[in-house]
């Protein structure tokens, strides 16, 4: 089984993803010790925030629809592909109306809330909207099984980004808001190419039909609870140590957190690779192949466990001259964020069984859930350790949702987990 894995499109796959990814994630790593030199832990703070409002907001306004994209791919000689994305377009529009209004409706709660200036809220709208149209161009590279055009267009959004930062932040001396001035015009440029490869590629076709929207709908909402909880499980620590520590820490918080991040991109990136080649093997597999899966994947485990310790044990001894001084603080909160993002890549694992299951509804309840039990951590976690009660707020919520997410997996998709038995799933 090793031996086909490695010979295999998977591995291939796996690795263009990795390789792009971490040439995307590298290059603002590049740029840290430019920054933290330039921005101030406020400025750093106000940037966090506006990344926490954008996750708050993007479930709302892509409705995960780059998912539906994907799973429709494969009834395309059935149904008409380009239609039904040109559906999620239409769907995009009426949901980025209906947020914006919200959004100037509660614009004072929220700004004060969230620390964030409130005559830039409408940038986070924008970021997430543009954000959804880059994704499914993605998406569609991702399902053809082009990985090269994929990180491509990834790793120049990257250079552009990091250019225009450079610009405006270092060369104009613009702080914060020349940091979001570069990410909002960057997806902007992308978000238009991604059109223009839709149409080029025939991908796009506009036109009302009422069993697309329905079943993008029945697809996407059903994920907003699954997909803000995530989100909310991911941010909700740097909306508390915002109003009760301060913002700056929130920026300094923010630095640990891009380190940590490190053993997501890894995660993530195989993951991108696993989940079609899981589907597919899952389509056709005996009880031996599930146990030759159950054991690559306690594997997997094994390894990111090992590199949390790895990058936690790293990455103090050479924060101090890498960063601005006034972020130094940051190494505090590295090994409880490293190890929470272990546990991160663990869940990606078992939660392609609930996928594949197509119980995304029950998935959507239990990371929800873990957000909810996050917030009451977050609270009780600060009051009691200081700052660093985030990080650990964070990691036992992250331990809790992917356990509960293993039980559920092993219900709607019985897998031979223990080893010892021999007996059928």
């Amino acid at each position: 089984m090793l031996k086909k894995i490695l010979s295999s499109s998977l591995l291939r796959s796996a690795g263009i993803y990795t390789i792009s990814r971490i040439v995307n994630a590298a290059i603002p790593f590049l740029m840290m010790p430019v920054l933290t030199r330039y921005l101030t832990p406020t400025d750093y703070g106000i940037t966090a925030m506006f990344t926490v409002l954008v996750g708050i907001v993007t479930p709302f306004v892509g409705l995960s629809l780059h998912g539906a994209v994907s799973v429709r791919y494969f009834d395309r000689n059935e149904i008409d592909l380009p239609r039904y994305i040109g559906n999620c377009f239409l769907i995009l529009l009426v949901s980025t109306a209906v947020v914006s209004t919200v959004m100037w409706v509660f614009a004072g709660p929220i700004s004060r809330l969230s620390a964030f200036p409130r005559e830039w809220l409408w940038a986070v709208v924008l970021f997430a909207v543009t954000q959804f149209i880059g994704l499914i161009v993605l998406t569609m590279w991702q399902v053809e099984n082009k990985p090269v055009f994929f990180g491509l267009f990834q790793n120049l959004q990257t250079l552009v980004n990091v250019g225009l930062t450079v610009l405006l932040v270092v060369g104009y001396g613009k702080n914060w808001q020349g940091r979001l001035e570069a990410q909002l015009m960057t997806l902007s440029i992308f978000a238009l190419v991604a059109v223009l490869f839709l149409i080029k590629n025939r991908w796009l076709k506009f036109g009302y039909e009422r069993a697309s929207v329905d079943h993008a709908l029945t697809f996407g909402l059903p994920l907003i609870p699954h997909a803000l909880g995530a989100l909310l499980i991911m941010q909700t620590d740097r909306v508390f140590l915002t109003n009760m520590v301060g913002v700056a820490t929130a920026g300094i918080y923010s630095v640990a957190y891009q380190f940590g991040s490190i053993i997501d991109l890894g995660a993530s990136s195989f993951n991108q690779a696993y989940a079609p080649w899981l589907y597919r093997q899952l389509s056709e597999i005996n009880h031996e192949g599930k146990r030759r899966l159950v054991r690559m994947t306690y594997a997997y485990f094994f390894l990111i466990f090992f590199m949390a310790i790895l990058i936690s044990t790293v990455v103090p001894w050479f924060l101090s001259f890498y960063v601005g001084k006034n972020f130094v603080g940051a190494q505090a909160y590295i090994f409880w964020v490293c190890l929470g993002f272990s546990f991160s890549g663990m869940y990606y694992m078992v939660a392609n069984y609930i996928f594949f299951a197509g119980k995304t509804r029950i998935l959507a309840w239990v990371t929800f859930t873990s957000a909810i039990f996050n917030i009451g951590f977050n609270y009780l976690f600060i009051k009691l350790n200081g700052s660093v009660g985030a990080a650990q707020a964070s990691t036992l919520t992250f331990f809790i949702c992917f356990v509960l997410t293993w039980l559920l997996s092993a219900k709607v998709y019985p897998m031979p987990w223990n080893l010892f038995k021999r007996a059928t799933c």
